[in-house]
C-alpha cells in the first residue's frame, strides 16, 4: 500500500529517519532524506521519490546536508560502534573517549551519544563489562587471581577489588570455586503454575524460578554455584516462600519483600522498566528500548530479560515481539503464555511507560537495588 502524500509529509516535519522515502524540492532543485535538518519546505514545493535514483533521473541532485545517497546515518553509526567495540576489547589498556571519537571522525561528545544509542551503554561501561567478562573466564582456568585481574587490564588489583561484588556478585576466590561460603537459603513451594523456587541470601531474594518439577527446579538452582552454602531455608524462610507464591499466584498485590539483584547497569535500567509494566498488559522489546533512552538497543533488551532470574518479580514474561508474539522465556514460552493469560484478568493501567522512565532515572524505593553497575555485560558484544 502507498504512503498518503500527508504522511510522508507529516514525516518530513517530524523528520522520521525509519520512513523509507525521498523528497525532493522545486524551488531548490535537491533531494533529502525525510530527516533532513534544512529547513521544512512548502508542501506544494515538494515530490516524493521511492529512490535515490529516481530523484536525480527527475533532474534533482542531491543534498549536500543530509547525503541521501550515502548509507543510511543508522548502519554508519553502528559500523563505528562496531570499530569501537573491537578496539576496545582488543587494546591491552581501555582506550579513552577521546581516542576513540578521534578515531571514529567525530567529537567526544558525538560519540558519546552515538555509542549510548546503539549499544544502551557508555564506552566507559562497556570497557568495564568486558574487563569483568575477561575477569571471569581467566577465574575459571588456572593461574592466579592476580594474574586473572591484570590480563583483564585492570591497571590495579585494588581497584578490581573495590568492585568485586558488583561484577561477579561475590569476591574472586568464591566465583573461582563455585561460590564457596557464600550463604543461600532456598525451598520450593507449590503453586498455580506448578512450582516456585525460592532462594535467597542476607540481601534478599536472590532467585524466583517456575517450572513442573521441584527437583529439578532445586537441581539446575544448585548447578550454578555447587560450591556455595545452599541450604534448605527453615521453618522462618517457610513465610518468606509463602508470600512470594502468593504474589506469583497474583501479582497484582505486589511483593514487599527485598531483592538481592544483580547486574550490569544497562540490565537494572531494563528491569526497572519492566517492573513498571502492569499486570494485564505487555510491551514490546523495542518499545522498553524507547522507554529507557536506548531505541537502538533493543537486542540487548532482550539479552537483559534472558538474563533475568527473578520470575514475575522482574516481569520479564511481560516483554513480546512487536507483533505481539511470544518469544523465548527463561522457564519456558509455555510457562509466559500462562503467566500472560492469567494477568489478563487484571485491570490494565495506562502510563506504564511514563513510570518506566521515572523508575530507570530515579530508582524504585521499594526494592533494594544494590550497586552492580557492569557485571559481565557479554550480550552488548558485537
Amino acid at each position: 500500500m502507498q504512503v498518503q502524500t500527508d504522511e510522508r509529509y507529516a514525516a518530513i516535519a517530524t523528520r522520521e529517519a525509519e520512513t523509507k522515502f525521498f523528497y525532493a524540492v522545486t524551488t531548490t532543485g535537491v533531494y533529502c532524506r525525510p530527516d533532513c535538518g534544512a529547513r521544512l519546505p512548502r508542501p506544494e514545493n515538494v515530490r516524493f521519490f521511492t529512490s535515490t535514483a529516481a530523484a536525480r533521473a527527475a533532474g534533482f541532485r542531491a543534498c549536500k546536508r543530509c547525503k541521501p545517497d550515502a548509507p543510511p546515518r543508522e548502519v554508519t553509526n553502528a559500523a563505528l560502534v562496531a570499530d569501537a567495540c573491537r578496539r576496545i576489547e582488543t587494546d591491552e589498556a581501555a582506550p579513552s573517549l577521546k581516542t576513540l571519537a578521534a578515531s571514529a571522525g567525530l567529537s567526544a561528545f558525538h560519540f558519546h551519544r552515538v555509542f549510548k544509542s546503539v549499544t544502551g551503554v557508555t564506552p566507559k561501561d562497556y570497557a568495564a563489562a568486558h574487563r569483568a567478562a575477561r575477569v571471569q573466564a581467566a577465574l575459571r582456568g588456572r593461574g592466579s587471581v592476580t594474574e586473572a585481574i591484570y590480563d583483564a587490564g585492570y591497571p590495579s588489583g585494588g581497584r578490581f577489588y573495590a568492585t568485586s561484588d558488583a561484577r561477579l556478585g561475590m569476591t574472586p576466590k568464591k566465583f573461582r570455586a563455585g561460590g564457596m561460603g557464600e550463604e543461600i537459603r532456598y525451598a520450593t513451594a507449590a503453586c498455580s503454575f506448578g512450582f516456585v523456587l525460592v532462594a535467597a541470601t542476607a540481601k534478599g531474594i536472590c532467585a524466583i524460578s517456575l517450572g513442573a518439577d521441584a527437583q529439578a527446579l532445586e537441581q539446575k538452582f544448585l548447578g550454578r554455584f555447587p560450591n556455595a552454602d545452599a541450604r534448605p531455608g527453615d521453618a522462618a524462610f517457610a513465610a518468606t516462600v509463602a508470600a512470594v507464591a502468593a504474589f506469583v499466584d497474583a501479582p497484582g498485590r505486589g511483593l514487599s519483600l527485598p531483592l538481592d539483584i544483580r547486574g550490569t547497569a544497562f540490565q537494572q535500567r531494563v528491569w526497572a522498566a519492566l517492573r513498571a509494566i502492569p499486570p494485564g498488559r505487555t510491551a514490546s522489546y523495542a518499545e522498553i528500548a524507547e522507554t529507557i533512552g536506548a531505541p537502538k538497543a533493543v537486542r540487548a533488551v532482550g539479552s537483559a530479560c534472558a538474563a533475568n532470574t527473578l520470575a514475575v518479580a522482574i516481569p520479564c514474561h511481560r516483554a513480546v515481539r512487536q507483533d505481539g508474539g511470544l518469544a523465548g522465556y527463561r522457564w519456558g514460552v509455555e510457562m509466559k503464555r500462562l503467566l500472560l493469560e492469567k494477568e489478563s484478568a487484571e485491570a490494565p493501567r495506562e502510563g506504564w511507560a511514563e513510570d518506566a522512565k521515572r523508575i530507570a532515572e530515579d530508582g524504585d524505593d521499594d526494592l533494594v537495588w544494590p550497586e552492580f553497575p557492569n557485571a559481565g555485560d557479554d550480550e552488548l558484544k558485537w
